[in-house]
């Protein structure tokens, strides 16, 4: 196993295991674990022994728990057009293998849009996913307003970015924003024997599949991009965003 600043990698057959290492913090993704996700793929995006790419989080309690509220805080106008978490979640989206999302507990805001831009996803058990961000005077503004109407639909999808509310695995499942629902102890394995199902088929088939289906099911992809940043960028600058952010900074200092 090797480490990559807040990630870890380790190789498992024909498959990669890439961990979010940052337990302490429930995973949540901060700019040195973005730029340790670009060094990890900049790494293997030319490995064609890579059969997919399984990608979970550190501890029991969280995949990821979202962006780096602290972080998000004091981000402007100006960070929004920067689009960072965006183009790390694009790229996972076009990693040429399959990645496959392996959640345990929380996958909340970046966190599930971290998930739902890989190929796959694998719940356990405790698995709770949802785009929070309206609660702190945002939008899912990393691929969350186009890729989770293309998973569940545009009325579901609507719901859950309207209200903020979460789902549990198994309500994931039942709307199609989870592939399997396991205990949490497997988890992992359920993902790489996925993986490892994936692997026995032809190596270029898979990553021409997924290319076409990535471009067969993204009509507008790059208007979307634009549209959400520019979105974001407004309520970056916005008091309502300040205010709620540091209500729930203060919230969370206190308990």
């Amino acid at each position: 196993m090797t480490e990559t600043a807040r990630i870890l990698q380790e190789r498992r057959g024909d498959a990669l295991l890439v961990t979010l290492n940052a337990p302490e913090r429930r995973n949540a993704i901060d700019q040195e674990m973005v730029d340790g996700l670009h060094r990890v793929l900049d790494e293997h995006w030319h490995d064609e022994s890579i059969a997919a790419l399984v990608l979970t989080g550190a501890g029991d309690k969280a995949f990821a728990a979202g962006a780096d509220i602290a972080q998000l805080r004091d981000r402007t106008s100006r960070d929004a057009g920067k689009a960072i978490n965006s183009a790390i979640f694009n790229r996972i989206e076009e990693f040429p293998a399959p990645v496959i999302a392996a959640v345990r507990g929380y996958a909340l805001g970046g966190g599930c849009e971290l998930a739902i831009a890989c190929d796959l996803r694998v719940l356990g058990e405790s698995a709770k996913m949802g785009q929070p961000e309206v609660k702190l005077g945002i939008i899912p503004a990393a691929g969350g307003t186009y890729r989770l109407p293309r998973l569940i639909g545009l009325g579901r999808a609507r719901e859950l970015v309207f209200t903020g509310r979460m789902v549990d695995a198994a309500e994931a499942l039942r709307i199609g924003l989870a592939n399997a629902v396991v205990p949490d102890a497997e988890v992992i394995e359920r993902a790489l024997a996925m993986a490892d199902e994936i692997g026995k088929n032809g190596r270029l088939a898979v990553r021409g599949a997924k290319r076409s289906l990535n471009a067969l099911s993204r009509p507008g992809h790059e208007n979307a991009i634009a549209f959400e940043s520019a979105v974001q960028a407004v309520l970056f600058d916005s008091d309502d965003k300040r205010s709620r952010m540091d209500a729930f900074l203060n919230k969370q200092k206190k308990s």
